[in-house]
């Protein structure tokens, strides 16, 4: 990146910033302060499912990497996985997603989830004993499987 290109982004960075805090100020005269403190913050009922997606996203995109990493290195004997955890990641972004917003159609993709978290969690499993990341990509996988268990329908 040449010096030219550093000041346009950086001033585009800085003009972003400018933007976004006199939106935010803006926002923050617009409601009332008297129910400040008074309205408890409403939790999605699907909370559990949520954090158990999330975790099985981020534990399969660090199981992604190490695949990779491998396959850079000559090494292909993590294909499978690689497969089964770029699959995991799709549905459970689309898991996260349905339980956030306590969608009608959340029991349907709960019963897809749980059949392609217990594959990717068979397929971790066989690289769990060697590689930290497969493993707890496995478990993260069952802790989902077994939530979506109980709303799939």
């Amino acid at each position: 990146m040449n010096r030219r290109e550093m000041f346009t982004a950086t001033g585009a960075a800085v003009l972003a910033m400018a933007a976004t805090s006199a939106m935010a100020e803006e926002t923050h005269h617009d409601h009332d302060h008297a129910m400040m403190g008074h309205v408890a913050p409403t939790l999605p009922p699907n909370l559990k499912l949520i954090d158990i997606a999330s975790l099985c996203l981020r534990t399969g995109l660090v199981c992604m990497n190490h695949c990779l990493d491998s396959f850079t290195k000559g090494d292909l004997s993590l294909a499978g996985c690689a497969r089964t955890v770029d699959q995991m990641e799709s549905v459970c972004a689309t898991l996260e997603k349905l339980a956030s917003i306590n969608s009608p159609h959340l029991p349907a993709m709960a019963k897809i989830a749980l059949a392609v978290c217990l594959e990717c969690e068979k397929e971790c499993r066989k690289h769990a004993d060697h590689h930290a990341e497969c493993k707890a990509c496995a478990e993260a996988c069952l802790a989902c499987a077994e939530e979506c268990r109980k709303i799939a329908a």
